[in-house]
């Protein structure tokens, strides 16, 4: 095996099939001189499941609680010509994940930063899901307070992309029903439990349907929701008459045009020639 680098070294772990390693993660995992984990148990256990010895080395936790204290120790590690691998608990790291305070910190003192990719629930969701994957946004978890999830959710609403969110079982029900009044319930979706795990299951529907679906079902595991796209409105001729009309009074040609191509989902250009025609007929 090639020595080595001195730098950071991203390795994704396995979302639920411990097979779903990659062998360049088992290679850094056997290699590097410092072993970061964000949960040091599942690290160990996945070493073992792969028959990777620690010859002596820790694993060192990183994670929200501590990751201020651990900084500065892993940067002088790096200094001093280390290989420190960090790992999440599960997946890709800095995808919802404390690891991105550590990366950040690497890359703000100039040392290298590399990724070892594998194991993604975003990708893993995208790709069951069955819904376009040209553009998606990934949104994490909604947050906690009610208000400050509604304004998240009338912004997605405007994003010309299928969106994926993370969300506790828990709150799923909650969260259904909260996506239907702001995104409609017509939008098509995918709700992905268990990936990779032997309860793996993926529901494909409606949102209006789904809240339904799973209104007196408890359900547990890991959740990945991926919502599809606002249909595209088609705006007939007198619609858009009367919104330049409107944008004119207030706005310059291009202005305008900027405002009522992004409100009507229509290609800039096209409205900005109808909004010359009309401004060259006042």
């Amino acid at each position: 095996m090639p020595a080595i680098p001195p730098g950071l070294h991203l390795i994704a772990t396995p979302i639920g099939a411990a097979r779903d390693i990659t062998l360049r993660a088992l290679d850094l995992l056997e290699g590097c001189d410092v072993l970061v984990a964000e949960d040091t148990r599942s690290l160990r256990r996945l070493m073992d499941l792969h028959g990777v010895a620690l010859n002596g080395r820790r694993v060192l936790p990183y994670h929200d609680h501590n990751g201020a204290q651990m900084r500065p120790r892993l940067l002088e590690a790096v200094r001093a010509g280390q290989s420190v691998l960090y790992a999440s608990e599960a997946g890709t790291p800095l995808v919802s994940d404390p690891g991105f305070g550590l990366a950040r910190a690497m890359i703000d003192e100039g040392l290298t930063v590399l990724a070892a990719p594998g194991a993604s629930a975003v990708m893993a969701a995208l790709c069951v899901a069955g819904l376009p994957s040209d553009r998606f946004c990934f949104l994490g978890f909604p947050p906690a307070q009610a208000g400050a999830r509604r304004q998240m959710l009338a912004e997605a609403a405007k994003i010309p992309a299928t969106l994926i969110f993370y969300e506790s079982p828990k709150r799923i029900h909650r969260f259904l029903t909260e996506l239907c009044e702001c995104l409609g319930e017509d939008r098509r979706a995918a709700l992905c439990r268990e990936l990779t795990k032997r309860h793996e299951e993926v529901l494909r529907m409606r949102l209006g349907d789904m809240t339904l679906e799973l209104a007196e079902r408890n359900l547990k595991g890991e959740i990945v929701l991926v919502v599809d796209r606002a249909p595209v409105r088609v705006a007939d001729a007198a619609t858009l008459d009367a919104a330049l009309d409107a944008a004119l009074r207030d706005m310059s040609v291009k202005e305008a045009a900027a405002h009522v191509a992004r409100d009507l989902g229509l290609p800039r250009r096209d409205v900005y020639q109808a909004a010359l025609a009309k401004d060259k007929d006042t």
